[in-house]
């Protein structure tokens, strides 16, 4: 499998491309293209046009979670599309892999819309739909988790603003959150967005369902922002157990957290334009 930042937070120095806090990856698996979040805006299909890179014959677009920094790139990522078929250039209608969830109105305050802006009927309009709570294996060794089992008391504890569900508003704890997980010859490598359903609880659903108790990599957003005592102490204790050959921490993963987490795993930089790669 080959991984590609098409965006972060970060850049790296000397590499020209575009940052923004948001998360988008480009992962190419046996045969397969899939793109993994879209970011806030345009700024993953300009880096992947300053790579070389396509993005009009994705199989795949799998989406972590219904927010705006994963899910608002959507919009002109359809625009890319919609050119590309005025102008006469080829290209495949993906699938679109998400919880059913992914495209309901959150909001943090009265009119502080922080969800998708697209509706399920008009993603269905231009993509294919695939929304499922249970795992999607996209390929023989790439899954997507769908709802994540929560089992610890550390993580996932507190709501991000409210969600529309049939009508009435509620509190969000972000049950859409998923991952993407690789079953690799040396063992598993865990791909997330932001990790809202807690990156615990993530690795212990994709031992589960990988039939795998050895993790090589996480790539992705822990959601440590700030976190409280118990959760960064929980988390701290929880990973250093997981023997990681590597952990590449990012998105929303503040200083404090990656310096701690430093601490106990081999913790590695993250920036647009990273290219990672597993047998």
């Amino acid at each position: 499998m080959k991984l590609t930042i098409l965006l972060d937070n970060n850049t790296f120095i000397d590499r020209y491309f575009y940052g923004e806090p948001g998360v988008a990856y480009l992962i190419e698996s046996e045969g397969k293209k899939i793109l993994f979040d879209t970011g806030y805006s345009d700024a993953f299909i300009r880096n992947a046009q300053k790579m070389g890179v396509s993005l009009l014959d994705l199989d795949y677009i799998v989406l972590s979670h219904g927010h705006m920094d994963h899910t608002w790139g959507l919009i002109p990522l359809m625009r890319h599309y919609i050119e590309a078929a005025i102008e006469g250039k080829a290209y495949m209608r993906p699938t679109v892999v998400a919880h059913p969830f992914v495209c309901l109105t959150r909001s943090i305050a009265e009119q502080e819309e922080i969800g998708s802006l697209l509706s399920q009927e008009k993603l269905g309009q231009h993509f294919h739909l695939a929304l499922s709570k249970v795992p999607v294996w996209l390929t023989e060794k790439l899954v997507f988790l769908g709802e994540i089992e929560r089992g610890n008391d550390f993580e996932a504890q507190k709501p991000i603003g409210k969600i529309l569900k049939d009508g009435s508003l509620e509190e969000d704890y972000l049950l859409d959150d998923s991952a993407l997980v690789y079953r690799s010859a040396q063992g598993l490598v865990i791909i997330t967005g932001c990790s809202h359903a807690g990156i615990c609880n993530i690795i212990e659903y994709a031992k589960q369902i990988c039939e795998d108790e050895r993790i090589v990599d996480i790539v992705g957003g822990l959601h440590l922002l700030d976190p409280d005592e118990k959760q960064i102490q929980g988390t701290l204790e929880y990973i250093k157990k997981q023997k990681l050959k590597n952990l590449h921490a990012c998105h929303c993963t503040d200083l404090h957290s990656k310096i701690a987490l430093s601490q106990i795993t081999n913790l590695k930089e993250v920036g647009v334009g990273l290219v990672l790669e597993y047998e």
